[in-house]
């Protein structure tokens, strides 16, 4: 790496940091791909580790040498800069003393995230970027071994989804479905029953499901308001309802997802 000492808030070679607007960020380095921000040595390291290659990193003095067990072979520039201009650049008080502007890499195809995985977690149409990224950290924590993400979804990649996941969307492999249909036939060609997670009359409930359950699976979870789309209970195999009581009828996407996974894994 490259040390590179900045104490002017201005100066161009921290534009990557300057306002973190994730759309503008897109349209940076490689045309094809962009950018994105990783925040914390916890989640550069996870990045690092899975692959993905910084463009640089902006690093208040205290965490140079942490920065350094990171990056410190790669030809990467990192700005080392007071507080004051690290906050001056990004807008927000950067506690954690370490932002990277990542290249974003080409994601692989369906079939190649499903090879190989026996349960895999969907997300369907999800808008939120913080349950984005509580989704993939629970398909870290409990065993999902990949994440297909719908056309419409949040970007995993975006800032507040890399933070909330605390790095794990660099740990499950993912990629984004170009063609709801495809990738159904994807999936069933690869002998996997596909779960819809929703309220219905014909639904079986979670135990119920577990107690049978198929040698591959796909959990499919809907968006925060209306949940899943007609076109995915449709292209289920099966729809399955988490028990509530208390007079509530569902959990937060994430949760359920929480709990889907934590069932099927056991």
């Amino acid at each position: 790496m490259h040390l590179q000492t900045v104490t002017d808030a201005a100066d161009r070679r921290l534009d990557d940091y300057r306002g973190l607007t994730d759309v503008a960020l897109r349209s940076l380095g490689d045309p094809g791909r962009g950018l994105y921000i990783a925040e914390s040595t916890k989640v550069i390291a996870r990045a690092v580790a899975a692959g993905h290659l910084p463009r640089s990193v902006l690093v208040q003095e205290r965490r140079v040498d942490e920065i350094r067990a990171i990056v410190g072979e790669l030809d990467v520039p990192v700005y080392v800069v007071p507080d004051d201009v690290a906050e001056a650049v990004t807008g927000f008080a950067v506690h954690r003393g370490t932002i990277a502007s990542m290249h974003r890499p080409e994601l692989p195809s369906v079939r190649d995230v499903i090879e190989g995985a026996s349960v895999v977690l969907i997300l369907e149409n999800i808008g939120d970027h913080t349950n984005v990224g509580a989704a993939f950290r629970a398909a870290a924590g409990l065993g999902a071994d990949a994440v297909l993400v719908a056309p419409r979804g949040a970007d995993p990649l975006y800032r507040r989804s890399v933070r909330v996941s605390m790095g794990t969307v660099f740990q499950v492999p993912w990629t984004r479905i170009v063609d709801w249909d495809a990738a159904i036939a994807d999936l069933h060609d690869a002998g996997f029953d596909i779960a819809a997670l929703a309220l219905s009359d014909d639904a079986v409930t979670l135990d119920a499901y577990v107690a049978n359950r198929p040698e591959r699976v796909a959990l499919v979870m809907g968006s925060e308001g209306d949940g899943l789309s007609r076109m995915a209970i449709d292209s289920a195999d099966t729809v399955v309802t988490i028990p509530m009581s208390g007079g509530v009828d569902s959990l937060n996407v994430a949760s359920a997802a929480a709990v889907a996974l934590w069932a099927v894994g056991r």
